[in-house]
């Protein structure tokens, strides 16, 4: 308990500079990782500002070089704000009304979630996957540029980019998200903005949202997937989302592992080869599930 105050107050300390920082337009409020968002704000936005705090950002080993090789391609959508977006799509090799947007860390769309796609490509058969750009093209290679790219993110932004995918999709889609850490919290956005769209949602250590009258409004139950040392995205937060989901009369499915926060993440120095496979497995099972896939 004492840690996790200590994280507030360094949170609250730093709220100001971190505003400075990322905000072009007007300035946001500042939010500390205890307290409930605003009405105006985010629960995305809560986990953004962790980037300002040194033991976050140095757990996060900076990626190996990769590129990947192999199906997919880099595609256009238009956005609800007018602009357009980008993401990464391996279609299906059926005609498939079924889709799994994939939601990266706070690295960005690199090539490491380029192939978590085609994974869930191969392992999906008739869904078509897309990974999903919510920084706008940029990439981090370092923990420094990665929090300050977090940070950047404009919720109304990065709505209009998933609101413009789900129009993308067609009328007649069936979209399921799964996301890591930054990803992890915008997954459960997605399944927000999808509406009657949504048939699944995975979060792996992301923040969840705790706006219970926004829970109410969800088509799908949650698969969460949690580490039991996370002090970050803690055993706390992760039991108040259970019992804001509960309020909500929405199902949620919690799988704790004995890991720290970003476990799955091979770059990560606290990655766990054994919760990370068995986390994935998990997942695969639940998304075949909710597409009602056979096999």
């Amino acid at each position: 308990m004492k840690k996790i105050w200590t994280l507030c107050l360094a949170l609250l300390g730093t709220a100001t500079l971190a505003s400075a920082q990322t905000s072009t337009t007007a300035a946001k409020p500042a939010m500390s990782c205890c307290a409930k968002p605003a009405a105006n704000q985010q629960a995305t936005e809560a986990f953004a500002m962790l980037a300002t705090n040194e033991e976050f950002s140095g757990g996060h080993d900076a990626p190996l070089p990769y590129e990947y090789q192999g199906p997919g391609e880099m595609i256009e959508f238009k956005t609800t704000d007018g602009h357009t977006a980008r993401g990464f799509e391996i279609k299906s090799n059926v005609r498939s009304d079924k889709y799994l947007f994939v939601i990266h860390e706070w690295w960005g769309l690199n090539d490491y979630i380029k192939k978590e796609a085609a994974r869930f490509a191969t392992e999906l058969k008739g869904v078509n996957v897309i990974a999903l750009d919510l920084y706008d093209g940029k990439v981090a290679t370092t923990a420094d540029e990665a929090g300050k790219l977090m940070q950047a993110v404009q919720t109304a932004r990065a709505e209009a980019i998933i609101k413009g995918a789900i129009l993308h999709a067609g009328p007649k889609a069936q979209i399921a998200s799964v996301g890591w850490c930054f990803g992890g919290g915008w997954s459960l956005q997605t399944a927000l903005l999808a509406g009657p769209k949504a048939v699944g949602c995975v979060m792996y250590y992301g923040m969840p949202e705790k706006d219970v009258a926004r829970l109410k409004t969800l088509n799908t139950d949650v698969l969460g997937i949690f580490a039991a040392q996370d002090q970050w995205i803690s055993p706390t937060v992760v039991g108040e989302f259970v019992r804001n989901m509960e309020t909500a009369k929405k199902k949620v499915t919690i799988k704790n592992y004995n890991a720290d926060h970003a476990f799955a993440n091979p770059s990560n120095p606290k990655y766990s080869q054994e919760y990370a496979e068995d986390a994935h497995a998990l997942t695969v099972a639940y998304l075949k599930k909710k597409f009602k896939l056979k096999g």
